[in-house]
C-alpha cells in the first residue's frame, strides 16, 4: 500500500537478459482496461506515456536482470494491478489494439 502523494516502487526480476530485450510496464485499474506506462529498451533509453511523464522512472540491473517502475506522487485514482511485460511483438500488437480501445472508451 502506497499513501496519496507519495512514491510507488516496483521490482521486476525477470528471466530474459534486459539488454537484449525491452520490458514494458503497464497497469490495470479495477475494472477498466490495460494502461500502457512505460518502457526501457535494450540499449536502456526510454519512453513514457503522456499522462505520466514528468512522474515516471523506468530504471534497471543488467547485473541481475530487474526492471524498477517509480511513479511520484500517488494519487487515489492509480490504485491499480501493476505488471511488467517482455517487449515482442505479440505485446506492441496488444498494446496498439489496448490504446485503441482506450481511445473509444474515453470518447463515449
Amino acid at each position: 500500500t502506497v499513501q496519496s502523494g507519495q512514491t510507488l516502487t516496483i521490482s521486476c526480476q525477470v528471466s530474459y537478459s534486459v539488454t537484449s530485450y525491452g520490458t514494458h510496464w503497464i497497469r490495470q485499474p479495477a475494472g477498466k482496461a490495460l494502461e500502457w506506462m512505460g518502457v526501457i529498451w535494450s540499449g536502456g533509453s526510454n519512453n513514457y506515456a503522456t499522462n505520466v511523464q514528468g512522474r515516471i522512472e523506468i530504471t534497471r540491473d543488467t547485473s541481475k536482470n530487474m526492471v524498477t517502475l517509480r511513479l511520484s506522487t500517488m494519487t487515489l485514482e492509480e490504485s491499480a494491478v501493476y505488471y511488467c511485460a517482455k517487449n515482442t511483438q505479440w505485446f506492441i500488437f496488444l498494446t496498439t489494439y489496448v490504446k485503441q480501445r482506450m481511445c473509444f472508451s474515453v470518447s463515449e
